[in-house]
């Protein structure tokens, strides 16, 4: 499979098109929710430029060694989630739609607390078929990149920071980066 590398500093500016965009729109988010691990730098970017509360949630689709789940799981959720979510526009932010399993499944627990709106956010949006849906209640779905079915490589991912970005710069990764 296709590998992409992508530097802290394309995320940066990636996020930065991202949120103009999201402030442009007729979008008002009072609050960001992250989707951990992945959606945690992303939503800590956007916060910089939204200037909002945000909240974590880890859902995990796959176990230690990789295998994927039936199903995703809730690892982490939001305390006192109603008084937090209930009746706020909520931007959720993950780092990749990739089988929008995952994206799913948190609107729906999302939902389930009665916000007032949800719109979601990803740093990149791979083009394939997707087994998940995002569902109808969803007000705005933005993607700050489109990108073939490849194996992202995130900076957040990387044991060698330095090789790393050089295969960014390359936009090629080697075998063991």
């Amino acid at each position: 499979m296709e590998q992409i590398a992508f530097s802290y500093n394309e995320i940066h500016q990636t996020v930065a098109e991202l949120a103009a965009r999201i402030t442009s729109s007729d979008y008002d988010p009072e609050v960001i929710v992250a989707i951990g691990t992945g959606g945690y730098i992303p939503a800590r970017i956007i916060k910089t430029f939204l200037k909002l509360p945000i909240y974590t949630v880890g859902i995990s689709l796959y176990l230690e060694d990789h295998t994927t789940l039936p199903s995703p799981r809730k690892i982490q959720w939001i305390d006192e989630v109603e008084q937090k979510l209930e009746g706020k526009r909520i931007l959720l932010v993950d780092e990749v739609d990739d089988s929008r399993t995952t994206l799913e499944y948190c609107i729906r627990e999302l939902l389930a607390h009665s916000p007032a709106a949800l719109s979601v956010a990803v740093l990149h949006n791979k083009n394939k078929e997707k087994r998940g849906v995002i569902p109808a209640e969803v007000a705005h779905y933005w993607a700050g990149q489109e990108l073939p079915d490849a194996w992202i490589k995130y900076p957040w991912d990387a044991v060698d920071i330095v090789q790393h970005d050089q295969a960014a710069d390359a936009k090629a990764v080697p075998a063991d980066a």
